[in-house]
């Protein structure tokens, strides 16, 4: 399937529902039959038809297709938050007495997860720096079952040689997860490199409006229909019908989004690299990161989101420098329209960051959106006069 098929057509059915060019909400909690025998038998069927939209709604059956076809996946989910897609995946993939190894500084509330929540229940994780794939198999233990990648991370985008991990994971039967968040699926493809599960925060670049929090898992029909049956429908962190709207409405100019945010970023690295106010710019397409091959050979692209770290000599300095920004947002997350400056200062003490406190300070975030590259630069510019 070609890419404007999958954004503009599938799943949507157009025949049956008035040939309306944009598809329906069925802002719907239960749906009704006309007979007890035709419940009786879509009760067998809860997951694949509607019944009640805690399991199955049609609005959000049309972006789950969506979705595993950009992934390259037989099914997707779609959760409430990326939080909750990671929660499922990685609970689907583990049980008490089980060892997880895990990229060392992943997304925070993965490492929560790992580190707090699910060692209350007897999952030991063990953290290991993933530059090196041999670092994964140097940590597998008798009892492991599940790799966790996310590559690159989002804030200092060291990257994992995904189908390397993967290699070493499928000669011991450990499942691998991997987090595409920062590349989204159009830009990496984990399940072509050997992973069996893809989990995405669909707030950032799927959705793209910064007006919705959701999460996806993608894999096997096997994989995904288990899940379903288990971690989704009993923890019930569903999204929404109208949030999956708005999540298709955003995956229309997906493929345009992306492609103008990594030409502006690759613009911003290049101003903010030859600036003598810079210490050094972490992008996973700079001509200075030393992982530039492996970035080359498992991305297509770059994305919009880098981090700077500033030559100053106090956290007043840093301060100064994202107050000066008239046209980057002081916010987190990242994926839509709009630029952001995101200081580690600001959280280092937050317990939410909690495993990252060790980041220099002097460290910011940007992500850069859809704006003109060259005002953003100006902008830059100007705020980095004043410290």
């Amino acid at each position: 399937m070609d890419l404007s098929f999958i954004l503009n057509q599938l799943g949507e059915n157009r025949e049956e529902y008035y040939n309306a060019v944009s598809p329906p909400i069925f802002q719907s909690s239960n749906f009704a039959f006309p007979s007890v025998a035709v419940m009786r038998e879509n009760l067998k069927r809860e997951l694949e038809v509607p019944f009640y939209t805690r399991g199955y709604n049609p609005t959000v059956a049309m972006l789950r297709k969506k979705i595993a076809a950009l992934e390259g996946a037989e099914d997707a989910l779609v959760f409430a938050s990326g939080s909750g897609a990671i929660a499922a995946a990685v609970m689907s993939s583990v049980k008490a007495g089980d060892h997880v190894v895990c990229v060392r500084k992943p997304y925070s509330w993965t490492n929560a997860l790992l580190s707090k929540y699910l060692a209350k229940y007897g999952v030991e994780t063990s953290f290991v720096d993933g530059e090196d794939p041999e670092n994964y198999r140097h940590a597998i233990k008798p009892n492991t079952r599940m790799f966790y990648v996310e590559s690159p991370n989002s804030l200092t985008f060291e990257l994992q040689d995904i189908a390397a991990i993967c290699a070493i994971a499928h000669e011991k039967n450990i499942t691998v997860i991997a987090d595409n968040s920062y590349n989204s699926p159009l830009n990496q493809s984990p399940l072509a490199l050997g992973a069996d599960l893809v989990v995405h925060s669909a707030t950032k670049y799927l959705n793209g409006h910064s007006d919705v929090v959701s999460g996806v898992v993608c894999g096997s029909k096997e994989r995904i229909m288990k899940m379903m049956a288990e971690e989704f429908m009993t923890i019930g962190a569903i999204i929404s019908p109208h949030d999956a709207w708005l999540l298709m409405r955003g995956l229309r100019t997906l493929e345009l989004r992306l492609n103008r945010s990594a030409d502006s970023a690759m613009r911003i690295v290049d101003f903010l690299e030859k600036h003598p106010k810079t210490e050094q710019v972490l992008y996973p397409f700079s001509a200075k990161n030393p992982q530039l091959g492996l970035a080359r050979k498992q991305m297509k692209q770059g994305g919009g989101l880098l981090t700077v770290e500033l030559r100053v000599e106090n956290e007043a300095a840093v301060e100064r420098f994202c107050d000066s920004l008239q046209r980057f947002l002081i916010a987190t997350s990242w994926g839509g329209h709009e630029s952001l400056v995101f200081p580690l200062c600001a959280v280092a003490a937050a317990k939410s960051f909690e495993g990252k406190t060790n980041l220099p300070w002097k460290m910011v975030r940007l992500y850069i959106g859809l704006e003109d590259p060259e005002v953003l630069i100006d902008d830059l510019r100007q705020a980095l006069e004043k410290i």
